[in-house]
């Protein structure tokens, strides 16, 4: 039954990982427009435990991207330079529907292992019982 445990807690760890990604995905995209804004990354980290990986992950810090912003030419903005120039956010909208997409089906691949899991467990003790 340990094994079942495990299959658990690292697909539970994956579904996380993936939830958080994709948070920052969507918190991003809210934001494309918001002057001055910066794209909100993460990557992930493997769990060593005893000097080993165990199989679970965790999303790492969220970091700020450090790409350049955009320079946007609008006199009219109230943020504007005397040139009329201001900062725009370094949120590239297509990049965020491809991370979005990705992090999705990461997601149901993680939820099918688990559900997969859960119903071998469940077969397992009904053999056991007859």
């Amino acid at each position: 039954m340990n094994e079942f445990s495990d299959a658990l807690g690292i697909s539970a760890s994956g579904l996380r990982a993936q939830a958080t990604r994709l948070r920052y995905t969507s918190e991003n995209i809210a934001n494309t427009d918001t002057p001055g804004y910066r794209r909100k990354i993460t990557s992930f980290e493997a769990h060593v435990e005893k000097g080993r990986p165990d199989g679970t992950v965790s999303s790492g810090p969220m970091r700020l991207d450090p790409s350049a912003l955009a320079r946007i030419h609008d006199p009219a903005h109230p943020m504007a330079d005397e040139a009329g120039y201001y900062d725009g956010s370094n949120v590239n909208l297509l990049i965020e529907i491809a991370d979005a997409r990705e992090a999705q089906r990461s997601y149901e691949a993680n939820l099918k292992i688990f559900d997969q899991t859960r119903q071998m467990s469940s077969a397992l003790m009904d053999l056991l019982r007859r």
